[in-house]
């Protein structure tokens, strides 16, 4: 049977665990509260037989009504190279509307992402391990309180270039923030929370790379032994000052970008942001 014959359907909290099981195929760290979160975030659609057997998945997460990131696309293994992967990533980008979208590939995925009019502007890098040595906390980054939330959307949306207040809403809730204070004015910030295998440290703002190695050591001070991930692009220059720390480099992506259709214009790796904020570590590769 060919996957042309698939139905696609709106992703629900009842497929959950048949998504999980299809990550695990992948061998994606994903846990189940993983993908409830990406859920809970975002719309997408799954690909399912009669038999309601998922073989694919897709998520669009929406950041207001200017930008998105399409996000967890997968086909089962069974499934590849008949088409099912278009069909997906067609039905993500009509959720999507006319936003300026990001995601991040794999080669494999680059030819099919480039037809669809997705322009490669950078490249991600996976960090992570086991914690080996202590690590020292900066006194100007401390614990962020509940009043920090406000400011730190703000600089979040001038960093990734579209208001994503939800999600850092969610990361407040599920997880936790430390904040860089300059002149009595938040300069930058960071989040820590669970996710697949221990814990992972993003996003990471700040104005230049020291104050995104102090904030990052924020979380890192105290956790010798536990298991962390941080997802940074290659341009920021904070993989080297990870692997001196002993996370290795155990691979990444390419991140690509299409434009609003009202913009006509190929994106660039920076269109998106402003040059006063700079992110240093993403979310997630599914988040931004």
């Amino acid at each position: 049977m060919m996957s042309n014959a698939a139905n696609l359907v709106a992703f629900s909290r009842d497929h959950l665990d048949a998504a999980t099981e299809l990550s695990r195929q992948a061998r994606w760290p994903h846990r189940r509260e993983d993908w409830q979160m990406a859920l809970a975030l975002s719309k997408g659609c799954v690909a399912v037989r009669a038999d309601t057997r998922v073989i694919g998945t897709v998520l669009m997460t929406p950041y207001g009504g200017d930008a998105g990131t399409i996000n967890m696309v997968i086909v089962d293994e069974a499934e590849r190279g008949q088409g099912l992967g278009r069909r997906l990533m067609q039905q993500a980008m009509t959720l999507a509307g006319d936003r300026r979208l990001q995601l991040v590939a794999t080669e494999d995925g680059l030819p099919l992402y480039e037809k669809l009019g997705f322009c490669r502007s950078g490249e991600i890098v996976q960090h992570q391990g086991h914690l080996v040595q202590a690590v020292a906390q900066c006194d100007a980054v401390r614990a962020a309180t509940t009043e920090d939330v406000a400011a730190i959307t703000v600089l979040d949306a001038a960093a990734f270039g579209a208001d994503r207040g939800v999600l850092i809403a969610h990361l407040a809730v599920v997880g936790e923030f430390a904040v860089l204070e300059r002149d009595g004015r938040l300069a930058g910030f960071a989040a820590l929370r669970r996710f697949g295998r221990g814990l992972v440290i993003g996003p990471v703002v700040g104005a230049g790379l020291d104050d995104a190695k102090a904030l990052v050591a924020h979380f890192l001070s105290g956790r010798q032994g536990e298991f962390i991930r941080v997802d940074t692009a290659i341009e920021s220059g904070l993989a080297p000052w990870l692997t001196s720390l002993g996370f290795d480099h155990v691979g990444g992506g390419i991140v690509m970008r299409r434009p609003a259709a009202r913009d006509g214009t190929r994106p660039s790796a920076t269109s998106f942001a402003s040059p006063f904020a700079s992110t240093f570590a993403l979310a997630s590769q599914a988040f931004g």
